[in-house]
């Protein structure tokens, strides 16, 4: 995955990105967008192959049944409702792994096809399970967003919406940030406000040669 060879014959600069939940990836995501780099969303891929026309859809509905599905979609079939699923699988690590045997392999298909297909000279894999899949290793450089934990947990909840125990199962069901942090090449501290990991950003992205 390192330095691939781009149709137009340019080389792309392939960085990854990845932080615990709720750490601002998005924000510091949409910051090298305005600069130019194209974004890969392993998250956003995720939710299109679990759509009911999507090829992880099946499989996860086989593997935990009906009871995770919500609403219907405007063509009548039952959605998975993310919620739910969360419920099961992040109250116990077995169930986690079993999702992730199910999911990685496709979504890491889907992810190398977009770099294949990148036509941009700065590209960004964004995953939160950049490190653990094995991803990171065919990544230029690997960048790391963090904040401190307790704002982590305040944005977790607000943003969807959780309970505090809702959220400290989902905080608590990946690895600690100091393991990301300690293979990084970049880290950006998140735990400001937008213009200081703003400058942070600038900074990294002005050593990209």
């Amino acid at each position: 995955m390192v330095k691939l060879e781009l149709k137009k014959g340019k080389l792309v600069y392939l960085i990854g990105l990845t932080g615990n939940i709720a750490c601002g990836k998005s924000a510091v995501l949409e910051l090298l967008a305005q600069r130019g780099a194209q974004v890969i969303d392993a998250d956003r891929v995720v939710h299109r192959l679990m759509e009911p026309r999507g090829t992880i859809y099946g499989l996860v509905v086989e593997q935990f049944g009906e009871d995770i599905l919500g609403e219907t979609d405007t063509q009548g079939k039952r959605v998975i409702d993310r919620r739910k699923l969360g419920a099961i699988v992040f109250t116990d690590p077995l169930q986690l792994r079993r999702l992730e045997e199910i999911s990685h392999p496709l979504v890491r298909v889907d992810l190398l096809r977009q770099i294949q297909e990148a036509t941009a000279s700065v590209v960004v894999l964004d995953a939160v399970k950049l490190i653990e899949s094995g991803l990171a290793s065919g990544c230029d450089a690997l960048w790391v967003v963090t904040c401190q934990p307790e704002i982590q947990l305040e944005r977790l909840m607000q943003r969807n919406n959780f309970s505090q125990e809702e959220a400290l199962l989902r905080i608590q069901a990946q690895p600690p940030q100091a393991e990301k942090v300690a293979l990084a090449s970049v880290v950006i501290d998140n735990g400001g406000n937008l213009k200081e990991t703003e400058q942070q950003v600038q900074d990294a992205w002005e050593k990209i040669g």
